[in-house]
């Protein structure tokens, strides 16, 4: 599978993009999976309801499925923290795997930036990171694109992964 990340700091606009390239790729006749990385402890499930309760009282995993959809819960408990790698060979093939988060990882990405957050930016200094989509001009030593170009962020992250 081909892989393609979307980093940045805090509110600089990583998830919409991701939204909208999800949007723009699917609507290009290509099936795209995502990946995205939370840095705090997080719930899918809701105390009080069945799945929940079998997660409490122990279960390593916990399916839960319906006509719609189904989801796999794994508590990683004690372990260590899976790993981007092992965390892709989960999920069934597809085109495209967009990764929000993962900055540190080597796969190729993009970096989402808001010049209003007053954050630096991360390409300076990483290499996997091949362009910036930004809300502000910038001079940089590879391709900076509008942040709201969806269209030619797409067709930059397609050429990369040769799709």
């Amino acid at each position: 599978m081909r892989v393609y990340g979307v980093v940045g700091w805090k509110n600089a606009g990583k998830t919409g993009l991701m939204e909208r390239l999800v949007t723009e790729i699917t609507g290009r006749g290509f099936t795209v999976s995502t990946v995205k990385h939370a840095h705090h402890a997080f719930d899918v499930d809701q105390p009080g309801k069945d799945s929940h309760r079998h997660r409490v009282a122990g279960a390593h995993e916990v399916l839960l499925a319906s006509a719609n959809r189904f989801a796999l819960m794994h508590e990683v408990r004690d372990a260590d923290e899976p790993s981007l790698a092992d965390l892709l060979t989960r999920l069934s093939p597809v085109d495209l795997v967009l990764v929000e988060g993962y900055k540190r990882d080597a796969h190729p990405k993009i970096e989402a930036h808001r010049g209003e957050t007053g954050n630096a930016l991360i390409a300076p200094g990483d290499p996997t990171i091949r362009a910036v989509a930004s809300d502000v001009a910038l001079d940089l030593d590879r391709p900076v694109f509008d942040l709201n170009d969806t269209g030619a962020i797409a067709d930059f992250i397609l050429a990369e992964v040769a799709l």
